[in-house]
């Protein structure tokens, strides 16, 4: 695990260089190939160097967080042909991946806490320096204090654990802890970067007001960290959540079904999008707290199919604005009669966020529904109303978009760049290729 952390120590000059843009990406692209080829079947923690490795929850999340990244690049042109402080960008770029790359290959409690807040840091670098709007600075207040508010609880935590196990290594985490207190405290960190319905509010604000790399990188990796860092620590509350989880199962598809109804209400692309993200994260939530198998690899799948679609969508969602200049429904409309072969890619990844065959999130989605009514069948409730919305929104997302009258004359009739093509082709074919490969998804387990 070292040698990768050397390698992007390393490219921090090459990011500086002029005219390094695509040699930047290329190397990401390579990054992603090396880390594939270190892939075990192991489901103990592999490729183990100082205090790094990786089991299998670790190897997939690393594996999305290269590949996001990579596409981030691919997808931010325009920074690098207006020339807007691109070297600045790719550093700010490089950052990110770092510390994400330790907070989910680290193997001690208090290393990940370090680099799970600092990977804080590079997001709001993002949005503040390279957003649209002047309400930025609000978004990235938000983003800053919703997290930080939930982060000293975690640290004292994380002191209390060491006093109990003797060690910050996961492990040795093979007793359970009893305490309401250690176990909201831990949890609540992980809540908020999720996030769990009320406290999602800096979600939306964040992904309005934050370039499509911003958006890419909250909707692909920042949320899968709360997700993972609970499916790392739940078997320490083992015994404590069996009493207290319901109440977090319950906020969850509640929450999701009263998103999927705010979703049907807004006028902004990126808005619709970015509440889609809290509903199916409600669900991986869901699943993450029922602490049964099914819902543990069901997490783990919708995570990972998640982190593609919505990353997609953030892309399509740009594609339009670059274009039309705006974000709201009513004037992105018609644009099956302007550009198409792009209609094509709003059906295919929007089909992805109903969870249609054959998309990972079907198979995600399958395995949580089949959680939560082992657990409890009243959840079949919510779990209907939640599936039927999530269609809801998607039909409705891509018929206002693509059909009806065309109203503006911003438009530039091309029919989209070959760059814009490979972009979400290289979102939309891992997420439909990988349920075919959806054993392994069980095997760290």
């Amino acid at each position: 695990m070292m040698k990768f952390i050397m390698m992007m120590i390393f490219m921090m000059p090459l990011s500086l260089m002029v005219n390094s843009f695509w040699l930047n990406q290329f190397i990401y692209f390579m990054l992603f190939i090396f880390f594939m080829m270190n892939f075990s079947f192991d489901y103990l923690f592999m490729n183990i160097s100082y205090i790094w490795g990786c089991d299998l929850l670790s190897y997939v999340m690393i594996l999305l967080t290269f590949w996001i990244c990579s596409l981030m690049i691919l997808a931010s042109v325009k920074i690098y042909k207006k020339k807007n402080f691109y070297n600045l960008f790719l550093l700010v770029m490089l950052l990110l991946l770092i510390s994400l790359f330790c907070t989910f290959s680290s193997m001690n409690l208090m290393i990940f806490y370090i680099f799970f807040e600092m990977s804080l840091i590079p997001t709001l670098l993002l949005i503040m320096g390279w957003g649209y709007q002047p309400e930025r600075l609000q978004a990235g207040v938000y983003l800053l204090f919703y997290t930080m508010f939930a982060s000293l609880p975690m640290m004292i935590s994380i002191f209390y654990f060491y006093n109990q196990f003797g060690s910050l290594d996961y492990y040795y985490f093979f007793k359970t802890i009893d305490s309401f207190f250690i176990y909201l405290f831990m949890n609540m960190v992980f809540l908020v970067k999720m996030p769990m319905y009320f406290i999602h509010l800096w979600l939306p604000k964040a992904h309005v007001e934050a370039p499509v790399s911003g958006s890419m990188i909250l909707a692909g990796i920042m949320l899968k960290l709360g997700g993972y860092g609970m499916m790392r620590l739940m078997q320490v509350f083992l015994g404590i959540g069996i009493k207290f989880n319901i109440i977090f199962i319950i906020i969850s598809l509640v929450g999701g079904f009263y998103v999927s109804l705010i979703c049907l209400r807004q006028s902004d692309i990126k808005a619709l999008i970015a509440y889609s993200s809290v509903a199916h994260m409600g669900l991986v939530l869901a699943g993450i707290m029922t602490m049964n198998f099914w819902g543990m690899c069901g997490a783990l799948s919708m995570m990972l199919a998640h982190g593609l679609c919505s990353s997609g969508l953030f892309c399509l969602a740009n594609i339009s604005y670059e274009r039309i200049g705006s974000r709201s429904l009513y004037l992105n409309k018609g644009l099956i009669n302007m550009m198409p072969s792009m209609s094509l890619w709003w059906f295919l990844l929007m089909s992805s966020n109903m969870a249609a065959p054959p998309s990972l999130n079907l198979m995600g989605e399958i395995m949580l529904i089949n959680s939560l009514v082992s657990w409890n069948y009243l959840t079949m409730i919510m779990l209907m109303f939640m599936s039927f919305f999530s269609a809801s929104y998607s039909l409705y997302l891509y018929s206002y978009t693509q059909h009806g009258k065309f109203y503006s004359g911003l438009f530039s009739f091309s029919s989209g760049f070959v760059s814009e093509y490979l972009l979400l082709m290289l979102h939309w074919l891992p997420l439909n290729l990988l349920i075919l490969k959806g054993e392994n998804f069980s095997l760290w387990l």
